[in-house]
């Protein structure tokens, strides 16, 4: 797929390096280039195709609004702006989406799919929202970051979890019904009250048990009729 390519345009360096940050989580994306204000980036648009335009509104010398106005053909446009008053004027003028600021990768993510829609182009199926692959946990002080595949199971002790990988365990203050809630959706499945699973790491599991390489976790007598359906629709794709 040829590469969508993206100038960023805003007077506000974290802004840039934010956007810059989302854009490289898609590998279908591209920076052209950053600029600091609406002179500099059209002396990129002389010279540089450029698929997709990130503007900001409240710029030095010219808005984002007086930029895009002026341009005889300009690219598809994302308004980015921390005023949400901006949004009428931006629609007015034909803007793909509005990003009110900060940005989030979600809403950053859910931007690009209606560029995509609007190019009639499909965004790859192989690329997934990056924030589903990854889940934060508070462990002591610190926000620990885990790679949700890294994840083998999640065991629940008394008021708190244990998240097993394969080369580590992390204790936390949680309970496992609110991980449940936050895991809903990304591949985990809960086997017994005090057990969740990784579906894409179980190994085997037999009528009593599951397999996540070395580790063996039980099933709970009321959780077996779900556990299974779900397991017999894995064995059928």
């Amino acid at each position: 797929m040829k590469k969508i390519l993206c100038l960023l345009v805003d007077d506000e360096p974290f802004a840039i390096r934010l956007l810059q940050k989302h854009v490289e989580e898609l590998d279908f994306l591209e920076v052209v280039a950053t600029c600091r204000n609406a002179v500099q980036a059209l002396q990129v648009l002389k010279q540089q195709p450029v698929d997709l335009l990130f503007l900001d509104i409240q710029m030095p010398q010219l808005s984002g609004i007086s930029f895009l106005k002026s341009l005889p053909n300009p690219p598809k446009t994302i308004i980015t702006t921390a005023h949400r008053e901006y949004a009428l004027d931006g629609y007015d003028l034909d803007i793909t989406d509005y990003l009110l600021k900060p940005i989030t990768f979600e809403r950053f993510f859910k931007a690009i799919e209606r560029y995509m829609r609007t190019t009639e182009q499909a965004v790859p199926v192989a690329i997934e929202n990056k924030e589903d692959r990854f889940i934060f946990l508070k462990s002591g002080y610190k926000q620990l970051k885990i790679g949700l595949a890294d994840i083998l199971y999640i065991e629940s002790v008394k008021d708190y979890i244990k998240v097993r990988t394969s080369e580590k365990e992390i204790t936390a203050k949680y309970k496992l019904t609110d991980i449940e809630m936050k895991l809903k959706g990304k591949g985990f499945l809960r086997i017994h009250r005090s057990y969740m699973v990784n579906l894409k790491n179980i190994t085997a599991f037999s009528a009593t048990d599951v397999e996540l390489g070395t580790w063996e976790i039980p099933i709970g007598e009321t959780y077996k009729e779900e556990v299974f359906k779900v397991f017999n629709g894995m064995q059928g794709k």
